[in-house]
């Protein structure tokens, strides 16, 4: 009876697992879907910070390098898949959106060497051209360096270091704008559930300390977040969508 009772309970450890780690993997694309809808449905993508996406592509590009020097959980390789398109469908979005309410001809391009147009280019190529010289870069600079154990720990440090910084970017466009119009709540609600959720995924499963620092950080930024959105009256009717 004992022992019947002992492989219910690891069967149900291992159901929980699998449910845990099927939430890191798509968990985290999953606050973008009220943003994509937002935007869809209001024809206006001045309220989402692209720079979002930059942070998250050179911060999963670098984890997936990161994993080949050092491997970590499958699921927190997966989730960076993920993540890359993810954020690819969110610029392609954007994109769509602002060649259709663009009023000027001039266009931006990425082989126009313009720092000041950086990652405001008008075409979606752009982007990823970007991503995919930059994932050349990388993978270059690792198959070099990757005996070198201190070199594979700083890519670490620097992947989750991006990662981090996930927040930041909208947060600045609130505080320049001193308005959150236009960015989805849901979005910031649910990045702050993921964090929660993900930072003590990290701490259970002895995750690399670059992982759990990461969480820890994405959570402050988050509440600032939410903070701002209380400051700045998103609408006295709180539009939470």
């Amino acid at each position: 009876m004992e022992q019947g009772s002992e492989e219910n309970m690891e069967s149900s450890w291992t159901l929980l697992s699998w449910l845990a780690s099927g939430v890191m993997v798509f968990g985290g694309a999953v606050p973008y879907v009220p943003q994509y809808q937002d935007i869809q449905r209001t024809n206006n993508a001045e309220g989402f910070s692209t720079r979002v996406c930059l942070v998250l592509l050179v911060a999963n590009i670098l984890r997936i390098f990161f994993w080949i020097g050092k491997q970590f959980e499958l699921p927190l390789l997966l989730q960076s898949v993920v993540m890359i398109l993810t954020m690819l469908a969110m610029l392609h979005l954007c994109c769509s959106i602002q060649s259709r309410n663009r009023v000027s001809t001039k266009q931006h391009h990425i082989t126009d060497l313009d720092l000041l147009y950086f990652w405001s280019w008008s075409s979606f190529g752009d982007y990823l051209i970007f991503c995919f010289a930059f994932t050349l870069l990388c993978a270059f600079i690792t198959f070099l360096f990757l005996d070198w154990v201190l070199f594979v720990e700083a890519l670490g440090s620097l992947a989750v270091m991006f990662e981090a910084m996930l927040g930041l970017p909208q947060l600045l466009q609130n505080y320049n704008k001193r308005s959150t119009r236009g960015m989805s709540v849901k979005m910031v609600l649910l990045w702050t559930a993921g964090d929660i959720f993900k930072t003590t995924y990290f701490v259970i499963n002895e995750s690399p300390t670059q992982f759990v620092v990461c969480g820890a950080v994405q959570i402050l930024i988050d509440i600032a977040i939410l903070l701002q959105v209380g400051y700045y009256g998103q609408d006295t009717r709180i539009k939470l969508g």
